[in-house]
């Protein structure tokens, strides 16, 4: 069977109101048989780490050795910054903890302690973010806090606009250091056709037909309701 018949027949499926048992998109997608996202191993939520750099609205726990009085948990705030104990405001923003660690004892040196000894740890990170673009209301990279679902994403960034094409929802994801993609009708978990998929960090979440087209541009060929996801794999 050729492309073209193979593409007739994943459109014909699509109309009927299932998803193929094959199917062949661009050159560069192929089809994964399976109606859920796979979560992202913790290579992939690690990959590429660099240090860690300390940033608003991160909750940081600064403690001084046998010293409990100048010890504290503290969160940075919108502008990088921490009030402690004797030395006042520290900025923080940008630093990795041992750097912070180190400021906090040179001050705490120079005036108020013989010899301290600090350490800095981060105790909650904001650096988890999730990606929500297309057409939503407002477009950006959001903090990933607790259990995250795709519609939950949508509403961080204020929903959907009154253009957006809500069968045309795309997630891209790396899992197991392969570039997936997702294609979602949001009509059809509104209605309980199958659930509000789960959302991972570093997770991109497109709202709109554009980017669903260039990616899944045969599968919409079909403007039916989708009654499973379309997953696939984006091979470079």
């Amino acid at each position: 069977m050729n492309l073209r018949m193979l593409l007739a027949l994943g459109a014909g499926l699509l109309a009927a109101g299932c998803a193929p048992s094959s199917f062949v998109g661009r050159p560069n997608l192929t089809y994964v048989h399976d109606n859920q996202l796979p979560p992202p191993t913790r290579a992939d939520l690690t990959a590429d780490t660099r240090p860690q750099l300390i940033g608003p609205f991160d909750q940081i726990a600064v403690e001084v050795f046998a010293i409990p009085d100048l010890s504290r948990t503290v969160r940075v705030d919108a502008q990088g910054q921490v009030q402690l104990p004797l030395i006042g405001v520290v900025d923080a923003s940008g630093r990795t903890p041992p750097e912070l660690a180190a400021i906090v004892q040179q001050r705490l040196g120079s005036h108020y302690v013989r010899n301290p000894q600090v350490s800095v740890n981060v105790v909650q990170s904001q650096s988890l973010r999730i990606t929500v673009d297309g057409e939503v209301e407002r477009p950006g990279v959001y903090p990933f806090l607790g259990r995250v679902t795709l519609m939950s994403a949508i509403a961080q960034a204020e929903g959907a606009t009154e253009y957006a094409k809500q069968a045309h929802v795309v997630v891209f994801r790396t899992v197991n250091g392969q570039e997936m993609a997702a294609l979602y009708d949001l009509r059809a978990i509104r209605r309980g056709i199958y659930p509000d998929p789960e959302i991972y960090p570093n997770d991109i979440v497109v709202v709109g037909e554009n980017q669903a087209r260039r990616i899944f541009q045969d599968v919409l060929r079909s403007s039916n309701l989708l009654t499973t996801p379309i997953i696939a794999a984006i091979r470079r």
